[in-house]
């Protein structure tokens, strides 16, 4: 019996290969779009989770909030004494172990590498991640400071094939060449962790940090982070209800400026398990790039929507062909034939185009899997056997999408009355309200393709917006080089700068605590005359030639200028407490943006020019600097367009500066780029040139939004083409229902001009209700999502309309070709026939 179904259904789709290669493409389309989105899905979902007792394993993240503007900051980094106080405060606590990134130059063989994915770390760290190794004991790898474990990759890089275990690499850090010896090789972390590790060293915290020595213990000290491995059992909502208590407990009182401050009353600290710290709420402060859960519910609503799109097709094609198989049913039911047969015969046909649709799907999946990992950032992967096998999904997926698509056209085909059917008129086959459902489908398969290339075109505008959107500066013609503040450079600094100067074709060159695309974040104290608390407000170094070569513009007062003594400060790195106190003696001038001028309580930037303050940029000891503003600028955009300009005072000095930037004009840019570095390795041999161009930096900013568009893109086009299958469906039925009305009007003179647009109009008709459908649902979708950026298009009308426009232009291709072929038809055939 069963055999027999299967030789009936095969023959039905070879006599029929149209239909056959529509269907099975159109569900091939939908299941390989649905499994590709879904393995991605799984793929963020699996971040960390394949880490021994990753269960017990927590992050501590800091929260902390303006109690002047009520804006809230929050970051994955918290203070190295939190750490600490919370191993000492909680017994459930069994480790912890503090990391934090560096970028120190590796010496090898006499030759300075760059590098990158530095992690230093304090505490048993391996002793709480157990990644493996492949060489080395990671028990003991790095129980002593001055140790040092690599990543295979990074092993390789330096030694090669030979065994590195017991070499030495010299890391220049703080200006000082520390020998680290490799102890241990690990293998290469896959993607999905949350963790970037090429090398792990341990440090001593006391010497490392002997110049500030307040970072061991100050709370507002945010660098890196902390991990805590909790007991097995432990509840962590009970750590975190007492939080609270152990935050009065053991952050101590600021007294310095007179008044009583604490970091606990602004400040909060949460634990998040590692598992959930990829898809966490808190993204700032991250060791690798994050996701959101947004993006990951709407790549599944997205991929179940394009699955079901493909079903309603098979429906639609299958009643579609009711006609041609009515008498197939009638016969079959005079021959003795049973309603449940005729069901099984039809849920085994579906279920095999279902299986071979599959077999397409899969073949799609291992094409556009490349594809899909380069545009995303995954590691994707397919395994078909094995705990993660995709072999039961697979054979799950086919048997759910056969008997979804099969059954509702097996209940309607095996209902066929025989007597009614051999009368030969068709139309008394059709079902009482098939009609309508048809169309009600198709209606649906084309809101959601109007909506998904509405979501395409906002997200790619709003990634144009971002590149080309005013940033306060001129971004074209900048060559920005990093890690200025080496401390082998703090020193030769100045030089660098004047050398880069005199470089053929560089017309300006300034220096900057904070540069384009910076991750850094530092804030001062600000007290306001008049406030009882302080406005914590973004703090940076720059000199002279900063303004000038960014192009910024001065809204009030001056620039800053190094030959008037009170603009400058004088202190270098470290500063000592009689700098200290001779700055706190002698005041400071600074040059505030115009978003600080508005948050210290100034209406007009002008109104800021001269305004005194007190900021707490010296040892508490020395107590609060006088600050008095002599220049207001305008906001510029340095970091992503998803983050808020950050109020900014800028100061004139010679430490903090990380960031070298050089305006280049009449010239190639790669040629200056060579004629710097050229330069830079002549004066700065022991340091590796690191350099990028301003807008290839903003560029790398939104990779992650473009990517996302380019694939909202695709799998638009794949609901699109599913969407256009569904209406040549529903246009071939109609036209196969109207046989004898368009014979009859051509025989009363109806041209082929009248008979398309008939046809055509009436199958538009579904698209323009699709298009009020889709429109409201992605007007909300998209205004929430564009509510995550700061600076942002207005979501108006032309998304939409260019999205309903090419809906109807799609959908009118589709129609006409097959309406022209029924209006050319000799009318004489369709009367005879009927």
């Amino acid at each position: 019996m069963w055999r027999n179904y299967l030789i009936v259904g095969l023959r039905a789709l070879l006599r029929n290969r149209s239909y056959a290669f529509i269907t099975i493409f159109g569900l091939a389309a939908g299941m390989g779009a649905c499994m590709l989105l879904l393995l991605y899905v799984q793929h963020e979902r699996s971040y960390d989770a394949w880490l021994p007792n990753a269960e017990n394993i927590y992050q501590v993240q800091s929260h902390w909030r303006d109690p002047e503007t009520g804006e809230s900051t929050d970051t994955q980094m918290s203070a190295y004494v939190a750490g600490k106080t919370l191993a000492k405060d909680f017994p459930q606590v069994e480790r912890v172990a503090y990391a934090f990134s560096a970028a120190p130059v590796v010496i090898h063989r006499g030759q300075a590498l760059p590098t990158e994915d530095v992690v230093l770390v304090d505490g048993p760290f391996f002793d709480m991640f157990h990644f493996p190794f492949s060489d080395g004991d990671p028990a003991t790898a790095l129980r002593e400071p001055g140790s040092v474990v690599l990543s295979e990759s990074e092993a390789r890089k330096y030694f090669g094939g030979a065994d590195a275990i017991g070499e030495t690499l010299t890391l220049v850090m703080q200006g000082n060449r520390i020998d680290h010896r490799v102890t241990g090789v690990m293998r290469d972390l896959p993607r999905n962790s949350h963790m970037r590790l090429a090398m792990v060293a341990r440090f001593d915290p006391g010497s490392y940090f002997a110049e500030s020595p307040e970072f061991l213990t100050a709370w507002g000290w945010y660098q890196g982070w902390n991990y805590l491995a909790l007991r097995p059992g432990t509840d962590p909502a009970a750590i975190a209800a007492q939080l609270p208590a152990w935050e009065k407990r053991n952050i101590p009182d600021d007294t310095s400026d007179g008044g009583r401050t604490n970091f606990g009353d602004e400040g909060d600290w949460s634990l998040a398990n590692i598992r959930d710290v990829h898809l966490g709420d808190v993204t700032e402060g991250a060791m690798s790039p994050g996701n959101d859960r947004r993006t990951i519910v709407t790549f599944v609503a997205i991929a179940f929507l394009i699955l079901a799109m493909a079903v309603v097709n098979f429906i639609n094609l299958t009643t579609a062909r009711a006609g041609q198989r009515a008498r197939e049913v009638a016969l079959r039911k005079v021959l003795g034939a049973t309603r449940r047969q005729l069901m099984l015969q039809f849920l085994v046909e579906s279920v095999l185009i279902a299986g071979l649709a599959m077999l397409v799907a899969l073949a799609i999946v291992e094409l556009s899997l490349p594809w899909l990992s380069a545009q995303l950032g995954a590691e994707l992967q397919t395994h078909y056997i094995g705990a993660e096998g995709m072999l039961p999904t697979m054979l799950l997926l086919t048997l759910a999408v056969g008997l979804l698509g099969g059954l509702y056209p097996a209940f309607y085909l095996s209902r066929f009355q025989p007597a009614e059917v051999l009368k030969a008129n068709k139309s008394s086959a059709e079902a009482a309200g098939a009609g309508r459902l048809r169309a009600a489908l198709v209606v649906g398969q084309f809101a959601v393709s109007i909506g998904l290339i509405i979501c395409t075109v906002v997200v790619y505008a709003q990634t144009l917006h971002a590149l080309s959107a005013d940033p306060g500066y001129r971004r074209e013609g900048i060559l920005q080089i990093a890690e200025l503040d080496r401390r082998q450079l703090v020193d030769r600094s100045e030089a660098i700068a004047r050398e880069i100067a005199r470089v053929p074709g560089i017309r300006a060159v300034g220096r900057t605590g904070i540069g384009i695309g910076a991750d850094n974040q530092l804030a001062n104290q600000v007290h306001v005359p008049g406030r009882a608390q302080p406005a914590a407000i973004g703090s940076y170094m720059i000199d002279d030639g900063f303004f000038r070569t960014m192009e910024m513009k001065l809204l009030a007062g001056r620039p800053l200028d190094r030959a008037r003594p009170l603009d400058a400060d004088p202190r270098g790195y470290p500063s000592d407490l009689a700098q200290d106190r001779a700055l706190a003696g002698r005041g400071l001038n600074v040059v505030v943006n115009a978003l600080a001028a508005r948050q210290l309580g100034f209406n007009q930037p002008t109104d800021a020019v001269g305004a005194q303050l007190r900021m707490d940029i010296a040892e508490e000891a020395a107590g609060l600097v006088p600050v008095t503003i002599v220049g207001v600028v305008d906001n510029a955009r340095l970091r992503s367009i998803r983050d808020t300009i950050e109020p900014t005072i800028f100061r004139l000095g010679e430490s903090e500066l990380t960031h070298l930037v050089a305006r280049y004009e009449g010239a190639e840019p790669r040629e200056v780029r060579d004629r710097v570095e050229q330069t830079w390795r002549r004066l700065v041999p022991d340091v590796p040139f690191n350099a990028a161009f301003g807008e290839e930096i903003v560029a790398e900013l939104y990779d992650a939004e473009e990517a996302r568009a380019q694939t909202f893109a695709g799998f638009a086009t794949i609901a699109v083409i599913i969407a256009c299958l569904g209406l040549f469906a529903l246009a071939a039925f109609t036209a196969e229902r109207r046989t004898k009305e368009i014979g009859i009007r051509k025989v009363l003179g109806a041209n082929t001009r009248d008979i398309v647009r008939l046809l055509a109009v009436q199958m538009l008709k579904p698209v323009v209700l699709a298009n009020l459908i889709a429109w409201p649902v992605a007007w909300w979708v998209m205004r929430d999502w564009l509510n995550t950026f700061d600076s942002r298009i207005a979501l108006g009308p032309g998304p939409f309309i260019v999205a309903g426009l090419a809906a109807l232009a799609i959908a009118f291709g589709t129609v006409a070709g097959h309406a022209l072929k029924v209006a050319r038809a000799n009318p004489i055939r369709a009367l005879r026939y009927e």
